[in-house]
């Protein structure tokens, strides 16, 4: 592994499997403590239509799916404060209409039609400076709005209603939360695609709650333990020579149960 680590493509992988750990860690424990594991799949198909936008018009796919992820996830959040509308049938509808649209577009997109495989099941050792430089963006954005506005996060994730009692703006924390879902979303696509993304968000900080029951400990336990997953998981898909991004979501799984047994054991 160490003579691999020469090459431009690995080192972009263990940059771009380290930020999106440091994504799982954060975003991750708050959809865990949130239950808003349906939303951020919702999400992830979503952007599959800005994907396909991108391809059409021929720009960097991750910049329009990010823009449609972010907009999935307002329309979502929106409609369901301001209709009685049911959460679940929302999520399902922006979930089939953004895969149908990414489909329409890239089925009229002139030429040979892009290869979609490592948007819908990932591939990190595609990963390349630009996707990098976003992901560390968009990492440095989530970590400061997490952190800025912490006390009023805890006490959301606690008690949405008694927040709003104690003065906390309840509607601009859920509205700001689904943009950052958006955002992780669209980070975590090229390091393990869409189908697979909710299980890098949900297994290492479900992971890191049966050691802690705070916050803040969960999510520092969550990036690492995401971090060791990551590197375990590129470290056995080189040396095998097997898909790296199903390989990191299998070993994320293999730890989380043996840590349940673990835990039992105890």
């Amino acid at each position: 592994m160490t003579s691999a680590l020469q090459y431009n493509f690995i080192q972009n992988a263990i940059i771009g499997a380290l930020l999106a750990s440091i994504v799982c860690g954060i975003i991750g424990t708050i959809i865990i403590e949130k239950r808003l594991v349906m939303l951020s799949g919702g999400i992830a198909h979503a952007s599959f239509g800005g994907i396909g936008l991108g391809y059409f018009l021929g720009v960097e796919p991750i910049i329009t799916g990010l823009l449609f992820a972010i907009a999935s996830a307002l329309c979502i959040s929106g409609i369901k404060r301001n209709t009685t509308s049911d959460s679940d049938a929302l999520i399902g509808m922006f979930w089939s209409v953004g895969m149908a649209i990414g489909i329409l577009f890239i089925a009229i997109t002139p030429g040979y039609p892009p290869d979609m495989t490592s948007y819908l099941f990932g591939d990190i050792l595609t990963i390349s400076r630009s996707n990098i430089l976003l992901a560390l963006g968009m990492d440095v954005f989530i970590l400061l709005s997490v952190a800025a506005f912490f006390n009023h996060w805890k006490a959301y994730l606690f008690d949405e209603e008694f927040s709003s009692v104690l003065g906390i703006d309840t509607r601009f924390l859920e509205y700001f939360l689904s943009v950052l879902v958006g955002m992780s979303v669209v980070i975590l696509i090229k390091v393990v695609g869409i189908v697979l993304v909710i299980a890098l968000l949900t297994i290492p900080p479900a992971t890191a709650s049966l050691f802690s029951r705070n916050l803040l400990g969960i999510m520092k336990l969550s990036i690492i333990i995401g971090s060791a997953n990551c590197m375990l998981g590129l470290l056995i898909s080189y040396v095998f020579n097997i898909p790296s991004g199903a390989t990191i979501i299998l070993v994320s799984s293999g730890v989380y149960f043996i840590s349940v047994g673990a835990r039992h054991e105890r």
